[in-house]
This record gives structure tokens, sequence and C-alpha cells, in this order.
């Protein structure tokens, strides 16, 4: 028992340097929507949160519907969105009514695990605030530490600035936003936070600003800043995906991209998933798990093909199939 939360202690402690970095990611409307994320899955029978029947059947709040609905899981992500869509719509009719309409604080934290749906939930606030009247462009930049942090005293601040004014009109989000705070109050990373802030009051309601990481150093993060908590309102949970709900995802990737897996494959998958939460407590990627050992399979596919038909192509249900065989776990992928 000891040894084992000896080894959970272990991976949390380095878990912030074996994720890697990336560029930043500017996502305009038409791209996005072309897009497919590794959160979204691909269920027709998922629900938004809140009592189905009083949901609009026509009207915006449907075409993202139909998005939510995609989303396996994540009914307390769904509810919230909903919530908001409402504010904004009654919003509008109290200002129809000459009533007061004030305009309220939309900027969010979101709390989870990768590959939880977290950059796919931005993407449509982003479109939602847009075709609402709240935000001019609806698009999303998508940051982190590295995109704001400059090398010399002074240079933090130009960074982030400039983001910030890409950002106009659309979603700022800072995915682990929790390293900023990592070096303590000589560190550039605390730079960045007291820019983002103060960008918050100088472009009130021109841009919304969303923080994602992990939920607890996330929580911890806030509490460097007694005044950040009360600047992000809206806080977002995003829970880890059950096996059950990790297969589905993975059969709705596999369907679109024209691909079926057979029960023996459906059975062994199931099996290598429970078998990763285990081993990967803390730093489960969910769906990205999910797609990199789909997309591994389908690799394997090809070459099980090719060999098995050097002379010619194979029938069109072959080409379909992945085979228990396909789908191996990363220790079994030089095999």
């Amino acid at each position: 028992m000891n040894a084992k939360a000896g080894t959970s202690e272990a991976k949390e402690a380095a878990a912030a340097h074996k994720r890697p970095s990336r560029q930043i990611n500017i996502v305009l409307r038409n791209a996005s929507e072309s897009e497919a994320s590794p959160g979204t899955s691909y269920a027709s029978s998922a629900e938004a949160a809140g009592n189905p029947k009083a949901l609009p059947a026509s009207g915006p709040w449907a075409e993202w519907q139909k998005e939510l609905d995609r989303m396996i899981g994540l009914d307390n992500v769904k509810s919230l969105v909903y919530e908001i869509y409402a504010l904004l719509q009654i919003m509008q009719y109290r200002s129809e009514a000459s009533l007061q309409a004030q305009a309220h604080v939309y900027h969010m934290i979101f709390k989870g695990n990768p590959g939880t749906g977290k950059t796919t939930v931005a993407r449509l606030l982003a479109k939602l605030f847009q075709s609402m009247g709240l935000l001019a462009k609806g698009h999303l930049v998508e940051v982190e530490r590295a995109d704001l942090v400059g090398e010399y005293i002074g240079h933090t601040a130009q960074k982030t600035r400039e983001l910030v004014r890409k950002a106009l009109g659309g979603v700022l989000f800072v995915d682990e936003a929790y390293s900023l705070a990592r070096g303590g109050e000589k560190d550039f990373g605390k730079e960045a936070i007291d820019t983002l802030v103060k960008a918050m009051e100088d472009h009130k309601n021109q841009f919304v600003l969303i923080l994602a990481g992990y939920t607890a150093e996330i929580e911890s993060f806030l509490l460097t800043n007694p005044g950040l908590p009360s600047r992000f309102p809206i806080q977002m949970e995003f829970p880890d995906y059950s096996v059950d709900q990790l297969v589905n995802i993975a059969e709705g990737m596999a369907k679109d991209r024209e691909y079926t897996m057979l029960p023996q494959t459906v059975f062994k998958l199931r099996q290598l998933i429970a078998q990763e939460k285990v081993d990967a407590i803390y730093d489960f990627s969910n769906a990205r798990f999910v797609r990199n050992v789909l997309e591994r399979a389908i690799r394997y596919q090809a070459v099980r093909l090719l060999g098995q038909h050097p002379n010619g192509s194979p029938g069109r249900l072959e080409l379909m199939a992945l085979r228990p065989e396909d789908v191996r776990t990363l220790a079994q992928s030089g095999q």
C-alpha cells in the first residue's frame, strides 16, 4: 500500500516534465468545425443536461446541441454550457423589454485530466459567444507557458499582451496554467499572470480567458493569488471517462474513419483501457490514449494486410476490419 502511494507521488512530481510543449494554436470557426477532437465522441444518444423537453427545438441552440450530443458523458459540463446560453438569451430578452441587462463575467477555469474534452468545449463556447453577440469573432487562441513567458524582464508582458490582442473578440485558452506560478516570486511566470489579470480589466467583455489544467494543480495555482478565484466565476470539472465511455469513443472514432472493430477486438480494447487506467493513475490521457491506440491499430492492420495480400488489394470488408491482433499496448508496439 505504501509502495503504491509512493509510486503515485513520484508520478505526480514528474508529471510536469512529461507533458510535451506545443506551438500557439489559433483555431478559426470554419476550420474548427471540420476537425475531430479526441474528446468528442460520437454517441447519438447523449443528452444535454437539464430537462430535454425544455430545450429549444429550433434556433441557435439546436446547432450547439448537436455538437454537445457528439460528446460522451460530461453531463455537468453540458448543463453549465446550457446555463450560459440561457443567461445570454434571457439578457437579450431583458434588453428588448427595456430592462437592465448588465454584462456578466465569463472568464472560466477548466479542471481535469488530458483528453477529457476541455479544448473541444472551449471551441464550442467561443462559437456560442460569437453567435449570441458577446464576442465579435468567436475564435480560439490556445497557448501554454512557453508562449507567454519571456527570457528577460519586460519580455513576458510584451508576449502576453500580444497574445491577448490576438484573442480579442474570441477566447484565450491557457493550458497547464498552473505552470505560470511554479517558479515562485522571481519567476517571469508571475509577470504573465499579472499581465493577464490587467488585460481582463483593460479589455473587459472583449475576450474570454479560460485557464485549464489538472484539477489539483489548478486549485493550488488559484491559492497563489487571493484575487484570482473571484475573477473566474465559472469553473467546469471534466471527469475522467469510464471504460465503457472510452470504448464508445473508440468505436465512434473508428466509424468516422470507416473502420469496424470485431467483437473480439472490442473485448481486447476494453481490457487494454482498464489496465491503462490502473497503471497511469495520475496522467491517464483518456480519449487521447484511445485515439493513439486506434491509430496504432490502423497502422498494424495496414502492415498485416500487405503481408497477407502481397499481390493485390484485400476485399472491402478486410480493409475495414480491425482485428484483435491489431490492437496492442505501447509496450508491444515494437514487436
